[in-house]
């Protein structure tokens, strides 16, 4: 009985079935027989088939935009990467000269949800305004630097002040003279150096001072050096602070050798007792 019914299905399952093609043209039609098993698994090939393209085409999709993803924050992550290096490297440079705290407060800008992700937009924004501070910051020193370097400090040379800077009798004239500077006793030929930076704006005689070198250093300084033995340096000349620009002498109205020394603040004598010692303390 059950091989009865197995060969009827078998029958039904292989029973060809005719199909006609018939062209639209005068060419004659023909017929293909197909079983019926042969139908049913065409079919069933086809709907795998269709759907095993249908996925590899949504995984495709998905592939190229996770790569397109992985592009953008790699290429994000480079650029924090390199920002986070200058920052590091001008953070070193404050801490040495400033023992300043680290910026690390930078660093922490994790979303406040339980992704564990980091917010790039919000972290780029920080490092901006940092590396802005930070370049306020080095454009500060670098002026500030410039007023010490232009501002006079310490003593043109190591001797005795004779004579201090105001009203005073003058030693040769006998008289109340108003006396612009001070005066340093030295041996003659004592090297005279430059308390600042600055360009020689005057190197040579004049009637009272004897042999006279006066600098130009900038933010409105000046200093003058007077009754030189010998000057060394020329008319716009560049010259670094302890730079040696005279000798020591006793040229013009003298008494002894010494090194008359002036400081002038914009346009004005100033006593240059207040600018002997370091101004950088």
């Amino acid at each position: 009985m059950h091989k009865y019914k197995f060969r009827c299905l078998l029958k039904k399952y292989f029973t060809p079935i005719t199909i006609m093609l018939v062209p639209h043209s005068r060419s004659r039609s023909f017929s293909l027989e197909v079983p019926f098993i042969g139908i049913v698994l065409v079919l069933l090939m086809s709907c795998v088939g269709t759907g095993y393209l249908i996925s590899v085409s949504v995984q495709t999709a998905e592939y190229y935009q996770m790569k397109g993803k992985l592009s953008y924050f790699s290429s994000q992550y480079d650029e924090l990467k390199t920002t986070m290096t200058s920052l590091k490297k001008s953070e070193s440079e404050f801490r040495q000269l400033f023992a300043l705290k680290s910026k690390k407060s930078v660093l922490e800008s994790v979303d406040a949800d339980d992704t564990g992700s980091i917010d790039i937009d919000t972290l780029k924004k920080q490092i901006d305004e940092s590396m802005q501070s930070v370049t306020e910051i080095k454009q500060y020193l670098s002026e500030q630097k410039n007023v010490y370097l232009a501002t006079p400090s310490g003593w043109p040379v190591a001797g005795r002040i004779t004579s201090g800077y105001g009203v005073r009798e003058h030693p040769k004239y006998g008289k109340q003279m108003f006396h612009s500077g001070i005066d340093i006793s030295i041996p003659q030929g004592t090297p005279v150096n430059v308390t600042a930076d600055g360009i020689i704006s005057f190197a040579g005689w004049a009637d009272r001072g004897g042999n006279i070198v006066v600098v130009e250093h900038g933010y409105g300084f000046s200093s003058a050096y007077a009754h030189n033995s010998k000057i060394k340096v020329k008319i716009g000349q560049m010259v670094k602070r302890g730079d040696v620009i005279a000798y020591s002498g006793s040229t013009g109205v003298s008494t002894g050798p010494h090194v008359h020394y002036e400081v002038w603040k914009s346009g004005q004598s100033i006593n240059p007792v207040a600018y002997l010692r370091d101004h950088l303390n």
